[in-house]
């Protein structure tokens, strides 16, 4: 929320400043179109793939390229792909189907596109979110072996570490200002993390591997898969013969590149899939397939992947947003009426417990920064002291000062005995965060790892789908 994003549209002509100006080669330019931004040498990879997965790489190349011809000349093309993918060390079939390619693989495509098409100004939008952590130095070493030939690479990022390995200069974003822009060499990740959001942030957000984790796991299980199979929206099987269990005050953590299944994972726990095969148990309870209210009741709570799709409602005030777990509970409740003062009550203290900046209970969610939607969302979803946390891409979206908040709130349900089921793409997270990492690929789960004593390149390498031999953990 602090406009990277917003800002690189502008360089990449997706958005029109309202005021000021870009300037290139120290003259103003004006886009109208990524066409325009293209034609300036700006080019822009973004975090997903505009790729049409049923065409080679060199027809999706040659769908951006500036030619009215009839004959689009693909021997040509691919030719000149070849060539460009052994200079840059981007090396892959011009042939190929997108949908034969590893992800990895298929952002290399979107870089020879912007090669091929002349920009010499590369932007990259958080561009390892996707990626396994080898696919992620391989892009690293890519962008400075880049920069080195004279690009021009500008690399939007939150993962602090990544930015001090790949850039030469960094430019940090708060409320939509930039606040510094210092060299990369000399400072780090306390200093980063500090301007990011105006003051000291605590240790294990500036340096997760430090986490505190104390022992609260009790043996008992709360939650337990036995050979869920399920179906996705494709109508082929999202998820295959899951099995796992999680233990109160234990958190799980689920690694592995998008589209794997993790999000088919948490919609069967929550209630919002339907199981094929398999059965799903909560404290002991048989919840396979039942209604998600019923399912909420048993005492789960599910912070999902896209708030405001499943979570909340952004038309709706605060209150509103606040009481749609526990509205018609007591005190909230009174027969079948909505006690006001009740409401009024339990929003106002939701919003202090959880720093949720606003103008008052009042004010239209959509209004709230991400972040601040997002700490309402938690802090409605764990008012109830729920058994079990399906956490999906908590901190997604959020800036580190809210990420840090959500992790403590996280942190504060595992000591009080909470079993959590965390699904995150930033590896990062769930090895702050968690007790165990359960590795998915292709819908199964390829191995379940201790988050503490495990090689990140060992957890790489089960998400690439590579089961090797001393993965054999507990």
């Amino acid at each position: 929320g602090a406009g990277k994003s917003t800002l690189m549209s502008i360089l990449a002509g997706l958005y029109r400043p309202d005021d000021g100006y870009v300037e290139i080669d120290g003259r103003p330019v004006q886009f109208h179109s990524p066409r325009d931004a293209i034609a300036h040498g700006i080019g822009m990879v973004y975090q997903h793939f505009m790729l049409v997965d049923t065409f080679s790489v060199a027809e999706n190349v040659v769908m951006g390229e500036r030619t009215g011809g009839v004959s689009l000349q693909l021997p040509r093309v691919e030719q000149r792909l070849a060539e460009l993918g052994e200079t840059y060390g981007l090396e892959v079939d011009p042939r190929a189907r997108i949908w034969q390619l590893s992800v990895g693989e298929q952002q290399r495509v979107e870089i020879l596109r912007l090669l091929y098409l002349g920009a010499r100004i590369l932007v990259f939008d958080e561009p390892t979110a996707v990626l396994t952590p080898q696919e992620a130095h391989s892009l690293i070493r890519t962008l400075r072996g880049l920069a080195a030939q004279g690009f021009t690479v500008i690399f939007i990022s939150h993962k602090l570490d990544e930015v001090l390995e790949v850039a030469d200069q960094i430019s940090i974003l708060r409320r939509g200002r930039i606040v510094a822009t210092m060299p990369a060499q000399g400072t780090d990740r306390r200093e980063l993390a500090r301007l990011m959001v105006g003051r000291d942030l605590a240790p294990i957000v500036e340096d997760p591997a430090h986490s505190p984790r104390e022992a609260t796991i009790t043996g008992d299980t709360i939650l337990s898969l036995r050979n869920v199979t399920a179906i996705g929206e494709k109508g082929v099987p999202a998820l295959k013969q899951v099995s796992l269990e999680i233990q109160a005050g234990e958190t799980l953590g689920v690694a592995g590149v998008a589209g794997n299944g993790q999000s088919e994972l948490a919609e069967v726990v929550t209630g919002l899939r339907r199981t094929t095969a398999g059965a799903i148990h909560v404290a002991g309870r048989d919840v396979t397939n039942r209604p998600a209210g019923e399912i909420a009741r048993a005492g789960v709570a599910h912070v999902p992947e896209d708030r405001l799709a499943t979570g909340l409602i952004g038309s709706m005030d605060l209150s509103a947003n606040a009481i749609l777990r526990e509205y018609g509970q007591p005190p909230l409740a009174q027969g079948p009426f909505l006690s006001s003062a009740a409401v009024a009550n339990f929003t106002d203290s939701l919003i202090a417990r959880h720093d949720v900046k606003a103008p008052g209970r009042w004010a239209r969610l959509r209004t709230l920064s991400g972040g601040n939607q997002q700490k309402l969302l938690l802090g409605r979803e764990l008012s109830g002291a729920p058994r079990l946390i399906v956490a999906v891409h908590p901190t997604r979206g959020v800036d580190i000062g809210a990420t840090e908040a959500i992790h403590a709130a996280l942190r504060e349900q595992r000591a009080r005995g909470a079993a959590t089921l965390l699904i995150s793409e930033d590896l990062d997270e769930l090895l702050a965060l968690s007790d165990r990492i359960a590795v998915m690929f292709d819908g199964a789960v390829m191995g379940i790892v201790p988050a503490r004593g495990t090689d990140p390149e060992e957890i790489g390498l089960l998400m690439a789908g590579v089961a090797p031999e001393a993965t054999a953990h507990g």
